[in-house]
């Protein structure tokens, strides 16, 4: 999410970076948002000011009464009525125009960094560097979902039968080569680069989901569980709201805490299945104070993913490419705004480092404005080359979002000798798609007769198999 203050002080900034984006009519969302921050403020002063005036009016009874002014007493009295009949209206109004605000920001995209090419698509995204050559073969080599049907190991039909389109029965062999590139990937990020392994949930609440921005704006790309909220369950979540405005004053602190509980007013409960393990790592800091010494604090996971959306409609049908479960080892860092740049280049090297170890060829790009994903400031893509396309296939995008989701969380950090806190920065990169390395260590080592040889970073977890071939 945008800071206020920021849009305001950055107004062309703000609608150059929409506009960079492809965002439909910046302009018009600038004053938008302005008008609306604007009626925020009156509606917060106005309920302040009626605040204050019952406050006072309160003490002027009680001097009233000691002066024996019963007329006067009655008259006040009679207005600290009329005041706490107008601040509960300006409570509502407050909550309402509140929300209307919050979700306003939360479907704004993230500003793009200085740096990112300008453009509408990925026909705008620059080159940095290619790694390894792609191999040749002396024959024409077949893409993964032939290789892995022809060895008996890769079942869609059955999965079909199972759970609809867009899943896969790996069997065997390819069952355990999925495992040991998590594994090694796993190995290599904490043994070498520094990540601590966590084993997060893999269904959230709605709040983690929108702290990394996956709602409100992509709640159809999501895979949502829901159950009805108990009679219990309502109580307390109308004595939480009834217990935040009794304890706070109007203004950004009250508006911050009822924006966690508005929506689930006597709604029911929703979980949502991780689209990425990027959700429950990034959100471990939410509405925390981290210690600036512990930053730049990195983890990782290896988890399976869930997407509703799984691309553009007749894209990669057959094969592994696009899946609404895939299994993904996420990178994720908690930094200063000084560190995130830096870090983001070192997260996206350690990506690179997989694929490098496993001697897979791969380039490595710069996204445009109109590519990049809505929470991101700037996204490097790690493409890797897969024979049977004979084409580069994204297998890890890293990401710095700034304190964009940070806000959303209210994540911060305390600088030494500061008085005041900081947000901090988040960046997360797979480290990378577990499912799409599969797919290419099946098309880069296959052999003439349809045997995958197993790459030399792999063998210690593969139990002595050297290769994989079909039974006989």
């Amino acid at each position: 999410m945008l800071d206020i203050k920021w849009i305001r002080e950055n107004a062309d900034a703000f609608v150059k970076g929409l506009a960079d984006r492809g965002f439909d009519e910046p302009q018009a969302t600038l004053k938008r948002i302005l008008s609306l921050d604007e009626q925020r403020r009156a509606t917060i002063q106005k309920l302040q000011d009626a605040q204050a005036r019952r406050n006072a009016a309160s003490k002027e009874i009680g001097q009233a009464m000691a002066a024996k002014d019963k007329k006067r007493a009655d008259a006040l009295k009679e207005e600290v009525g009329r005041l706490k009949t107008e601040i509960q209206q300006g409570e509502a109004a407050e909550r309402e125009v509140e929300k209307s605000f919050h979700d306003l920001l939360a479907a704004i995209p993230n500003t793009p960094a200085p740096d990112v090419p300008v453009g509408i698509d990925a026909e705008a995204n620059v080159e940095l560097r290619k790694v390894g050559k792609p191999p040749k073969f002396k024959f024409q080599p077949k893409q993964h979902f032939e290789l892995g049907e022809a060895l008996g190991l890769m079942d869609f039909d059955t999965a079909a039968k199972l759970s609809g389109a867009r899943f896969v029965v790996l069997k065997g062999a390819l069952a355990r080569l999925e495992r040991a590139l998590a594994q090694f990937m796993l190995d290599l990020h904490t043994s070498e680069h520094g990540y601590t392994e966590i084993n997060p949930p893999l269904l959230v609440r709605d709040d983690t989901m929108v702290g990394t921005a996956q709602l409100p704006k992509f709640k159809e790309d999501q895979f949502e569980t829901q159950r009805t909220m108990t009679e219990d369950e309502k109580r307390n979540l109308s004595a939480a709201i009834d217990a935040v405005v009794q304890r706070t004053k109007p203004g950004p602190k009250r508006s911050a805490e009822l924006a966690v509980v508005l929506d689930a007013r006597n709604a029911a409960v929703s979980y949502w299945l991780i689209p990425t393990a990027e959700v429950p790592l990034t959100n471990l800091v939410r509405e925390k104070i981290v210690d600036e010494a512990k930053l730049p604090m990195r983890v990782t996971a290896g988890t399976p993913c869930f997407r509703a959306e799984a691309g553009a409609a007749g894209k990669d049908t057959r094969g592994m490419i696009r899946q609404h479960q895939f299994f993904k080892v996420e990178l994720v860092s908690i930094t200063t705004p000084e560190q995130s740049a830096e870090e983001h280049e070192r997260m996206t090297a350690c990506g690179e480092t997989v694929l490098k170890r496993l001697d897979l060829p791969f380039r490595t790009v710069v996204l445009s404005t109109g590519d990049m994903g809505f929470a991101a400031n700037k996204t490097y893509d790690i493409e890797v080359w897969l024979p049977g396309q004979g084409a580069y296939r994204e297998i890890s995008s890293c990401s710095n979002t700034g304190d964009f989701q940070a806000r959303r969380m209210n994540a911060r950090f305390k600088p030494k000798g500061a008085k005041d806190t900081r947000f901090v920065h988040t960046l997360n990169g797979s480290g990378v798609a577990v499912g799409r390395a599969l797919i290419a260590v099946l098309e880069n080592y296959q052999e003439e007769d349809g045997s995958i040889r197993i790459p030399d970073a792999l063998l210690p977890y593969m139990g002595g198999l050297a290769k994989i071939e079909a039974a006989k």
